[in-house]
């Protein structure tokens, strides 16, 4: 794990999430440069995808505010392979009935919980990047940025200046 005042290194991912219908401008310049972004759901507001495919390719999933046939497009869980690793999606950690390690996955990203984590537990990365959009309880405003490095997936939470 990195804390915020060392960068991760170039060929990263930006891991954002809960932004509920507020794709802050923080949020925006935050990602500028990354290779990818993924969303991991609770979007709120499709035109918030394309804002973000303006900076990178974006692959994004369906949280549990996502309504409508804009979010019915979207599927609930994603496994992709990005900077050489396998990582699977999923909104809600809580709902995944997998093993990281039989599937093969390096990553497993959720959010959800509005709480920023980076956890290695049973082979696999989990990483919740918390919530990019409206402040919560007294959470932190978050995303993360995600790489792989010496073989290994590495992620930093990055809180927004809000």
């Amino acid at each position: 794990m990195h804390t915020r005042d060392q960068l991760p290194p170039a060929g990263r991912i930006g891991v954002i999430s809960d932004t509920h219908s507020l794709l802050r401008p923080e949020a925006l310049e935050a990602l500028e440069g990354v290779d990818r972004i993924l969303h991991a759901g609770d979007i709120g507001d499709p035109g918030h995808l394309d804002t973000l495919a303006r900076i990178a390719p974006v692959t994004a999933i369906r949280g549990n505010i996502d309504r409508g046939d804009w979010a019915e497009a979207l599927p609930e869980t994603a496994t992709l392979a990005a900077l050489g690793l396998r990582i699977h999606m999923i909104h809600d950690r809580k709902a995944l009935r997998a093993d990281p390690r039989a599937e093969g996955w390096d990553v497993v990203i959720s959010g959800h919980s509005h709480k920023p984590g980076i956890d290695e537990t049973g082979g696999a990365l989990w990483l919740n990047p918390g919530a990019a959009g409206p402040r919560r309880f007294r959470l932190p405003v978050t995303l993360a940025f995600l790489w792989e490095e010496a073989g290994r997936p590495r992620a930093m939470i990055h809180p927004l200046p809000i």
